[in-house]
């Protein structure tokens, strides 16, 4: 098994608070894994510790390849144009342009506009071409999609995808769980300073259970039952209307999705 990132024994501490409390995980390559957390877990501490962004106190980080780091926001002066940035950036790098990356992610359509004239979108593209300007082997997308609208995402899901299947290792923070569950391979919870689970999403479910939420709607209204046992809880409600003579009308099923999941193991639910 080929690890793109080794995590070992992380501490890190402000002050007198621990944010990470000896945290171990790895990041196969090639895959696309999201970090999450609520606010204060730690997630951004973690991160910026693998970029080499922040120093920990103790552990070891092993990272194989090169990085590229796509920050939620860029520091870019207003007045510089999209190409004068990417100039800048390949500079830098001491890399060329590549022209091709500039066309699959659209920037073409803008690299003449000034920064503060780009749309949420546009510069959320010319943040990930930025990115990826010396050919990362590892990209770091924070927040990617924040801000764009449903076409907009749509768009640069399309792009993170084609990343992986070009061999790019893709570690990804989001508070958008519909994101993380349509893009990820793996995800990682954090929770007091540590992983609470890791694994897929499907993993995430059979761990917490598969609890889900039966709602049977009869001419005196709905009704909603909590079950882990569809078959079972069905039977038992459909013979007792049929024994009160009510007539059911409708029945819909609400498994638990991605975000109820992690809100539970969040709060110490799924342990």
């Amino acid at each position: 098994m080929s690890y793109a990132i080794q995590v070992e024994g992380l501490e890190k501490s402000y002050n007198n608070h621990t944010v990470l409390n000896g945290l171990n995980f790895n990041v196969l390559k090639g895959e696309i894994f999201a970090l999450l957390g609520v606010n204060g877990t730690g997630k951004t501490t973690t991160l910026e510790c693998i970029e080499g962004l922040r120093g920990y106190d103790s552990g070891n980080i092993v990272v194989n390849g090169k990085m590229g780091i796509q920050l939620q926001s860029a520091s870019l002066p207003e007045h510089i144009r999209a190409i004068e940035a990417v100039q800048l950036f390949a500079k830098w790098n001491k890399v060329k342009i590549d022209s091709g990356m500039l066309t699959a992610l659209g920037i073409d359509a803008f690299v003449k506009k000034q920064y503060k004239e780009l749309s949420t979108g546009q510069k959320r593209r010319l943040h990930l071409a930025l990115s990826l300007i010396c050919n990362p082997d590892i990209v770091f997308l924070d927040e990617p999609t924040a801000g764009l609208d449903v076409e907009g995402r749509i768009s640069l899901h399309e792009e993170i995808r084609k990343l992986r299947e070009n061999g790019k290792t893709i570690i990804m923070a989001s508070h958008d769980m519909a994101e993380v569950e349509s893009l990820c391979d793996r995800i990682a919870i954090l929770k007091d300073g540590n992983i609470a689970f890791i694994g897929t999403a499907e993993e995430l479910t059979e761990k917490i259970g598969r609890c889900c939420t039966i709602h049977i709607k009869t001419e005196q209204g709905v009704e909603s039952f909590e079950s882990n046992n569809i078959n079972d809880t069905m039977l038992t409600q459909l013979k007792d209307y049929k024994r009160r003579g009510i007539a059911v009308l409708d029945i819909k099923i609400d498994r638990g999705t991605l975000e109820q999941h992690f809100i539970n193991i969040a709060r110490g639910n799924g342990e």
